[in-house]
């Protein structure tokens, strides 16, 4: 399981400082992000805070809105943009990297991956209101999602290969969850593959592109899918 493979991407791609120094340090990056963005509002728990940071952390992604921001976390809209402004400008490579993809697909008419998969997006110059807007945030999103969907699918072609060069050819890789693989082995075989598999997915991203945030992994075990979680 990739630990948050799309901030990550987003992080690489904005070259956003904050970001990335959260990432280098290890930090939970939705609890850094709960501090920059509403300081100390003492009519927050802390579960509530780092949850509502993470909504945004991963809104931003999505093109959020003020008003969908509002609906998500039952806040007015105001408050809702206030957060937006203050993530905005603490994290500002984000915004620059936003407005200058915004441009391009303007421009060209499409995004691209960090491997070079093209997204088209026509519906860029569409004269629907809605449709311009839908484009404008698949274009925000395209570039991230598709990155990572990149990885995983490097991940994988190598996993294999992998796992039979250190003697675990019976181990089954089963499915791809999002960004997530899930996998059938012996009980006594976990240690072994464990390192196999974390090696593999750490590593995925190079020699193609090298992330200026490592790649953090999950490895979770169990009898069932849900067990592992």
């Amino acid at each position: 399981d990739y630990s948050q493979i799309e901030l990550r991407v987003m992080a690489h791609l904005a070259e956003d400082p904050v970001l990335v120094e959260s990432f280098l340090k290890g930090e939970d990056i939705h609890q850094r992000t709960a501090n920059e963005v509403f300081g100390m509002n003492a009519m927050m728990n802390p579960q509530e805070f780092r949850r509502h940071a993470k909504v945004i952390n991963f809104g931003i992604m999505y093109g959020l809105s003020a008003f969908g921001l509002a609906q998500s976390l039952k806040i007015d809209r105001s408050e809702a943009q206030q957060f937006i402004d203050n993530y905005f400008k603490k994290y500002r490579g984000v915004k620059a990297w936003i407005d200058r993809t915004l441009e391009e697909v303007k421009e060209l008419g499409y995004v691209t991956t960090l491997y070079g998969r093209i997204r088209p997006i026509p519906e860029i110059h569409s004269k629907n209101h809605n449709l311009r807007s839908f484009a404008a945030r698949t274009a925000i999103n395209a570039p991230i999602q598709g990155t990572s969907a990149d990885i995983i699918k490097r991940a994988m072609v190598r996993m294999m290969p992998a796992l039979e060069a250190a003697g675990l050819a019976h181990v089954q890789m089963l499915l791809q969850v999002h960004d997530e693989l899930v996998f059938e082995l012996p009980e006594s075989d976990v240690d072994a593959a464990r390192k196999v598999i974390e090696n593999v997915m750490v590593s995925a991203a190079e020699p193609s592109v090298k992330l200026d945030v490592p790649l953090g992994v999950d490895i979770g075990t169990g009898t069932s899918w849900g067990a592992a979680h």
